[in-house]
C-alpha cells in the first residue's frame, strides 16, 4: 500500500514538474515552437526547421524587463559550426519583416517581378534564400512585431541609439548560448536604421560579449553618425537624382542612351571634382561658373538648370521628388523612386505622400500576419507592429560608424559589405559610398570592404533580378569571410 502511494506521489510530482515546465515554456516572455519545412534554393532542396517565439531581455539583476519575438531558420543536419546570420530592420521602430518576407528567408511575400505588390496577399517559397549557406534569425526590438516591454517597465530605456545596442547585444549573447552557437561563424545584417544597429553591435558584442564576428552587411545604410552637412550633403544627392531621371527617361538623349553603369561614374566624378567644390565656394563662385555648374547639374538631374540657380545649387530631395515629373502631374517615391504618385495639386515644394511606402505597407502587413498566425500557427492577441511606438528616440552620441571602424580595425577577420539601390532617395547609394569611404579615412581597411549597387530602391531585393543578384552577393561575401577566417588571426 505504501509502495503504491509512493508510486502515485512520484508520478504526481513528475506530472507537476512537467506542468510547471510547460507553463514556463508558454510564459508570455519565454516560449518557442519549432516546425519543419523545405524549400528549393538554386535548384536544390533544403530541409529546415523554423523556431519562433519570444526570448526575454534581462536586466543586471536577472529580472525580465522585456521579451523579443524572433523567427529562427536552421538547415536540418547542420552543425554548430554552420554560419549564423543575425538580421535586423530599422526605423527605428520597424519590425524585422521587410528582409524576412522580402529578402533572405525561405519565404517571400507575393509580388511581381519588378517588386510591386499583387493580390491575393500571401507568401510563397523563396528560391533565392541564403538558407543554403547560413542559418538566419530575424530579431524584433521592443515595440516592434510582437516584442514588448514587461508590465510596469519604463520603455524609454530601450529607445535610443546606444540604449538599443546595449540591450540587444545581451539578448544576442543569450540567444547564441541557448542555441549552442558559440562556435558558429557569425554575421550581422541590417537594413536602413538597422545599419546603425548592427554597426554598433559589431563593436559592442566584440568589446562586451567577447563575441567576434566574421561579417557585417549594411543594406541601404544611414549616415552612421558620419558628418556630412553643408556643401557635402548638398552635392552627394546628384548621382541619385541622375539615376532616377534616367529611370523615368527625363535625361537628354546623349545620357539617356547609356546604361547606369556607363552614366553614373561620370556623374559621380562631376559631383566630387566640380559640383562639391562649387557649392563650397558659395557667394564667391563667379556668375559664369555658377551658370556652367547649374547647367551641368540640371543636365544630369533631368530638371531645368534654373532650379539649381534658384536654390543656390542646393536642391533638396523633397523638391526633386515633386519637380522631376511635375509637368506630367506626377511625383516620384522617396524609398523607391520608380514609384509614381498623384498629389492634390501640381504646385508646391514637396509631395503629399510617398507612393512607394504606401504600396509596401498594404502588402507586407497581411503577408507577415498570414504567415506567422495562419501558416506557422503563432497564437497571440497582440497586434503585429510593422512600425511600433518608439518615440522619443535618443540619437545623442551616435558613433556607430566609428564603432564599426573600430571593430574592423581590431578584428582582421571582420569583413563589410554595403548594398544599395540606385533609386533609393531615403538613404541614397552615393551617400552609402561616402559612408563606406569615410569609415576608413586612412584607406587601411578598404580591402575588406565591398559595395554593390542595384537597379532598385531602398528594398532593392523586391525586384526579382536583384533578389537573385543580391542574395548571390551575400553568398559570395560569406564564402570570402569564411575563407579569410582560415588564416590565423593577426597575420
Amino acid at each position: 500500500m505504501k509502495r503504491a502511494f509512493f508510486v502515485f506521489l512520484s508520478l504526481f510530482v513528475i506530472g507537476l514538474a512537467s506542468a510547471q515546465s510547460n507553463t514556463v515554456d508558454r510564459s508570455p516572455h519565454d516560449h518557442a515552437t519549432t516546425k519543419e519545412g523545405s524549400v528549393v534554393i538554386k535548384g536544390n532542396r533544403v530541409d529546415y526547421t523554423v523556431t519562433f517565439g519570444k526570448q526575454p531581455v534581462f536586466d543586471d539583476k536577472g529580472t525580465v524587463i522585456a521579451s523579443l519575438f524572433y523567427t529562427f531558420y536552421q538547415k536540418k543536419g547542420g552543425t554548430a559550426e554552420r554560419p549564423l546570420m543575425m538580421s535586423f530592420n530599422g526605423g527605428p521602430g520597424s519590425a524585422s519583416v521587410w528582409m524576412h518576407m522580402g529578402y533572405t528567408s525561405p519565404k517571400q511575400l507575393n509580388i511581381d517581378d519588378e517588386g510591386y505588390p499583387v493580390q491575393p496577399y500571401g507568401v510563397h517559397d523563396n528560391p533565392e534564400s541564403i538558407l543554403d549557406v547560413t542559418d538566419i534569425v530575424y530579431v524584433n526590438p521592443v515595440n516592434t512585431a510582437f516584442s514588448r516591454a514587461a508590465e510596469g517597465v519604463e520603455e524609454k530605456q530601450f529607445f535610443g541609439v546606444n540604449e538599443d545596442i546595449a540591450y540587444l547585444s545581451k539578448w544576442l549573447e543569450l540567444f547564441v548560448s541557448r542555441n549552442k552557437r558559440w562556435t558558429s561563424p557569425k554575421f550581422l545584417i541590417g537594413e536602413s536604421y538597422g545599419t546603425n544597429r548592427v554597426s554598433g553591435l559589431a563593436a559592442r558584442m566584440q568589446g562586451s560579449q567577447w563575441m567576434y564576428l566574421n561579417g557585417v552587411i549594411l543594406v541601404s545604410p544611414t549616415p552612421l553618425g558620419i558628418e556630412r552637412g553643408g556643401p557635402v550633403a548638398a552635392a552627394l544627392r546628384l548621382p541619385y537624382f541622375s539615376a532616377t531621371a534616367w529611370y523615368h527617361k527625363q535625361l537628354e538623349s546623349s545620357l539617356q542612351g547609356r546604361t547606369l553603369e556607363e552614366l553614373l561614374p561620370e556623374v559621380e566624378a562631376f559631383t566630387i571634382n566640380e559640383f562639391l567644390p562649387a557649392i563650397a565656394k558659395g557667394g564667391s563662385l563667379s556668375p559664369s561658373d555658377r551658370l556652367s555648374i547649374a547647367a551641368q547639374a540640371g543636365k544630369y538631374a533631368g530638371i531645368d538648370a534654373q532650379v539649381f540657380l534658384d536654390f543656390n545649387l542646393n536642391v533638396s530631395t523633397s523638391y526633386f521628388w515633386k519637380e522631376l515629373l511635375r509637368d506630367q502631374g506626377l511625383t516620384v517615391g522617396r524609398l523607391d523612386s520608380r514609384y509614381r504618385g498623384l498629389d492634390k495639386q501640381d504646385g508646391g515644394q514637396a509631395y503629399d505622400y510617398d507612393p512607394a511606402m504606401s504600396a509596401w505597407n498594404h502588402a507586407f502587413a497581411p503577408a507577415i500576419n498570414h504567415y506567422l498566425r495562419d501558416v506557422l500557427g503563432y497564437e497571440t492577441t497582440l497586434q503585429y507592429n510593422l512600425f511600433g511606438p518608439v518615440s522619443p528616440w535618443n540619437r545623442d552620441g551616435d558613433q556607430t560608424g566609428e564603432n564599426l571602424r573600430s571593430a574592423l580595425s581590431q578584428n582582421p577577420n571582420l569583413y563589410l559589405m554595403v548594398q544599395s539601390g540606385y533609386f533609393d532617395g531615403g538613404t541614397d547609394y552615393f551617400n552609402a559610398k561616402y559612408t563606406m569611404w569615410n569609415l576608413d579615412p586612412g584607406g587601411r581597411l578598404q580591402n575588406r570592404m565591398r559595395f554593390e549597387g542595384y537597379e532598385s530602391g531602398h528594398m532593392m531585393y523586391l525586384r526579382k533580378e536583384d533578389l537573385s543578384l543580391s542574395n548571390d552577393h551575400i553568398r559570395e561575401f560569406v564564402k570570402t569571410a569564411l575563407e579569410a577566417a582560415k588564416k590565423p588571426s593577426g597575420h
